[in-house]
């Protein structure tokens, strides 16, 4: 009997100890680990604004689970933490494999668009930097044309409106630069891609009223003319017109004075004439 208790004891005991391992087991295979629970985590850690632990939860979801969703997702949330950073030249390249590697993804039309964002906010001196003016205006452009319905597409294109004062911006002082020097061939070409490829900024009609100055400048009075008709007809409650209505105003008015004095002086000659 008192075997029997042992032994009956001892399968007890090895009973409750398989029973425990095997709960241990259970418990350990429930907690599947799956990109989509790493996501939430790392998600959660970029709420806190803890980014270092974010992004390394996010590469660890590219490194176990690179064929998934949360994969691509975590790509595009690095490229993120990276701006947020101020670190372009990072962000722009992760955003550059991701449009490389899956041109398909749904939401790719927010990769293009950050892409550009990234170039737009490296614009510190709007009318100096021109490498950033032109690639962000570049990249936004292809954000519309490639996707015209996109949430991003509006903002694209008010931002285009922006970069497109800057470029213009840049022209007019190189202009004015020239205008300075009295190089006015090299500056009536710049203000002419102002009127030309800019004409819905700010700096058209000033643009015009400059081309009067210098065709004046030339001789060319005619073109002035012209181009201060143009500029009121547009512009008529512009200050540029009004600078410019003075001076065709002024020509114009000593052209009729020095006429006037010419017909005096031959109507003045003809008389003595008859007299004689």
């Amino acid at each position: 009997m008192k075997l029997l208790f042992q032994f009956f004891l001892l399968l007890s005991i090895c009973i409750l100890s398989a029973c425990s391992n095997k709960s241990t087991n259970d418990t350990k295979e429930s907690i599947i680990i799956t990109p989509e629970l790493i996501f939430d985590e790392a998600l959660n850690e970029f709420d806190k604004k803890n980014y270092d632990l974010a992004v390394n939860k996010f590469e660890e979801i590219e490194s176990k689970f690179p064929l998934s969703n949360q994969a691509i997702q975590s790509q595009i949330m690095t490229a993120f933490v990276h701006y947020l950073k101020l670190d372009y030249i990072s962000a722009i390249s992760i955003l550059e494999k991701v449009i490389r590697q899956y041109p398909a993804y749904k939401n790719i039309d927010y990769v293009y668009y950050m892409k550009a964002v990234c170039y737009y906010e490296q614009i510190e001196n709007p009318e100096l930097d021109g490498k950033y003016n032109i690639l962000a205006l570049q990249y936004f452009t292809e954000t519309i044309n490639r996707f015209p319905n996109s949430e991003y597409a509006r903002d694209s294109n008010q931002k285009i409106i922006l970069i497109n004062e800057n470029i213009a911006g840049k022209h007019m002082s190189i202009a004015m630069f020239y205008l300075n020097q009295k190089k006015y061939l090299a500056a009536l070409k710049r203000y002419q891609k102002v009127i030309n490829e800019y004409s819905q900024s700010k700096f058209t009609p000033e643009a015009l009223h400059r081309l009067v100055e210098i065709y004046y400048s030339l001789g060319m009075i005619e073109d002035a003319k012209k181009t201060a008709s143009v500029l009121g007809y547009n512009y008529p409650n512009s200050k540029w017109y009004e600078y410019s209505y003075h001076i065709v105003g002024e020509k114009e008015s000593n052209e009729l004075e020095k006429s006037s004095f010419l017909k005096k002086l031959l109507k003045k000659i003809s008389l003595n004439d008859e007299k004689n």
